[in-house]
């Protein structure tokens, strides 16, 4: 007869087993629920002024030139590190004072948010595009002020052992921001005009709707608490004048990341990497619609199969970063992220199908969010220096919306002149410039000074 095993034999075989619930029991904690709220409302703005009001452009009658250019209205995206430091050091009248240093910029800059994206629902692409792009411009600039708060918010109120579980709900939240602002938003339309108003009205409504819900992000910033290291730096700043603290901020920031050896191929390398996801995905609407589905089938697929694909692509990414080095890790994000693109062209091709439409967002979803992951770990590892987090991880952000929103204003030009199939195959080919730069980055070893990257 076997003998009962000791205890701490017992003990040994429970280890495994408490660890695994410790580390699940940790996305529980208050803190990082917080971060997961926050980050579903800075998901999202971004559609709004995106890829869903491409959708109501063309359905509007709009050209896939002047689509095209409409990327463009994401510039405050690329410049919001030239605000930042403002937002670390300026006190906003009446909201620092009664919320604190983050949450009064929290607060302040989620009703802004609101009331541009009521104005965004008020326009007609149709009749008056300069309009739209003005009211997706603000959106944009409102969008990107309260990101720069939560990343903010993020790195100081969590402690180290939360960090990792903040970040990976952070960026689960955010991806589903965005899935519910673009087929949320398609659905809702669409229920909309089943009860017979008309189309323009029920984008307008869907807007509106959209506006309600970054209220979540409001009251989760009013039920949360001042972070201890923003109210230890404001108790520090004190006594210096409102125009010492931004030049304290900004040139800090600055000067800290621009000294490193091979700072600026580094941001080059930020800029390009998610350029291949940005061409593609600037015109995958239009494409989908153009192909001959409806709205509510492109809907269906990005927030059911897209939505899964998205969440499994996350961990998966997570397992790629923790399992290979911060080299070899966005080598497999940036070819993965590349090649999918060849999805569409296959799509094109078959033509109208949607288990073929599934099949190419359930690839792009999936490869874009290990992307993803993997480059936010290494935007993470570049931000070393906890007095400047939020200004650098603006400005790394920024330089990384260059690529959606300049480099692929003319996306849509090309679709034009080439047809869908070969767009999708030079969206690949964009991809190189990038890798060229991570072959000599990590020939100069600049990977392996970043130090290990955690999770």
């Amino acid at each position: 007869m076997t003998s009962a095993p000791d205890s701490s034999e017992a003990a040994l075989a429970l280890k495994p087993r408490a660890t695994w619930l410790e580390s699940m029991a940790v996305y529980l904690q208050p803190r990082v629920l917080i971060v997961l709220l926050l980050g579903l409302s800075s998901g999202l703005p971004l559609a709004l002024s995106g890829s869903t009001l491409l959708v109501w452009m063309r359905e509007s009658g709009v050209d896939l030139g002047t689509i095209g250019l409409f990327a463009l209205v994401g510039t405050p995206y690329t410049l919001k590190f030239l605000w930042a430091p403002l937002v670390d050091a300026l006190h906003v009248p009446f909201f620092t004072r009664q919320f604190g240093r983050r949450r009064g910029w929290l607060v302040f800059s989620q009703l802004l948010l609101i009331g541009a994206i009521l104005l965004l629902a008020l326009t007609d692409p149709a009749r008056s595009p300069l309009f739209v792009a003005l009211g997706a411009l603000l959106v944009a600039a409102m969008s990107s002020t309260q990101d720069i708060v939560v990343d903010a918010f993020r790195v100081e109120s969590l402690p180290e052992s939360e960090q990792a579980a903040g970040m990976a709900s952070y960026v689960a939240a955010y991806r589903i921001g965005m899935l519910i602002s673009t087929a949320g938003v398609l659905f809702l339309v669409s229920a909309f005009e089943s009860t017979g108003i008309a189309r323009s009205t029920a984008w307008m409504w869907g807007y509106v709707a959209m506006a309600a819900m970054v209220l979540i992000g409001t009251v989760t910033a009013l039920a949360a608490t001042e972070p201890e290291q923003s109210a230890q730096a404001e108790a520090a700043t004190r006594g210096d004048s409102a125009f010492t603290r931004v030049l304290q901020a900004a040139i800090g920031a600055f000067s800290e990341f621009l000294a490193r050896k091979d700072a600026w191929a580094a941001l080059a390398f930020v800029v390009l990497f998610k350029f291949t996801d940005a061409f593609s995905g600037t015109m995958t609407a239009p494409f989908v619609i153009d192909l001959g589905f409806t709205r509510n089938d492109y809907a269906a697929i990005v927030k059911g199969v897209g939505l899964a694909a998205t969440l499994i692509g996350g961990f998966a990414g997570g397992f790629v970063a923790r399992r290979y080095s911060l080299a070899a890790s966005l080598w497999i994000g940036a070819v993965l992220q590349a090649l999918s693109n060849l999805a569409f062209s296959w799509l094109a091709i078959v033509g109208v199908n949607q288990w073929a439409l599934a099949l190419a967002i359930s690839v792009e979803n999936f490869t874009s969010a290990i992307g993803t992951v993997i480059f936010v770990a290494y935007l993470s590892a570049l931000c070393k220096n906890p007095l400047h987090t939020a200004t650098q991880y603006a400005l790394l952000t920024a330089l990384a919306a260059v690529g959606r929103t300049y480099l692929s204003a003319g996306a849509g030009y090309v679709a034009q002149a080439t047809g869908w199939p070969m767009f999708f195959v030079i969206s690949v080919v964009v991809a190189v410039p990038s890798l060229i730069l991570l072959i000599w980055l990590q020939r100069r070893a600049h990977f392996e000074m970043l130090g290990p990257v955690r999770v």
